[in-house]
């Protein structure tokens, strides 16, 4: 689902992960997988990191990924799951939730300036 939405279909399914990392990943405190799904049909999705903050007893969380299927925009299904991110959030003690949103991605911005605060930073990809 996300690579449809976002144009990327290689990114997503040219080199899945095996299931043991999977089970690894979605069995760990510092993940959050959430989806919207319509019959069999998954409609939406959020990938989150939960971040252990250092200066203080705290955490934050990253949403990474967030998407919803074209056919299924503007139904509040991208509120809902952030909605239920904040749920998540608040139990496991976190302080803020963030995302970033590329330049020219209108819809994700109104949908962001709508829920929250707006922070311009600047982002550097770091080769390793």
């Amino acid at each position: 689902m996300f690579g449809e939405a976002f144009h990327q279909r290689e990114t997503y399914r040219d080199a899945q992960p095996s299931a043991d990392y999977l089970e690894r990943l979605l069995g760990s405190d510092t993940f959050i997988a959430l989806a919207a799904v319509e019959g069999d049909q998954v409609v939406g999705g959020v990938a989150a990191y939960v971040l252990t903050k250092f200066e203080q007893e705290r955490s934050e969380i990253y949403i990474y990924d967030l998407a919803v299927a074209a056919t299924h925009r503007r139904q509040g299904i991208a509120t809902a799951m952030i909605a239920e991110l904040q749920r998540i959030g608040a139990l496991r003690g976190a302080y803020v939730i963030y995302v970033q949103a590329d330049y020219g991605d209108d819809a994700a911005i109104a949908l962001y300036t709508k829920l929250g605060a707006r922070e311009d930073v600047m982002h550097f990809d770091i080769a390793v």
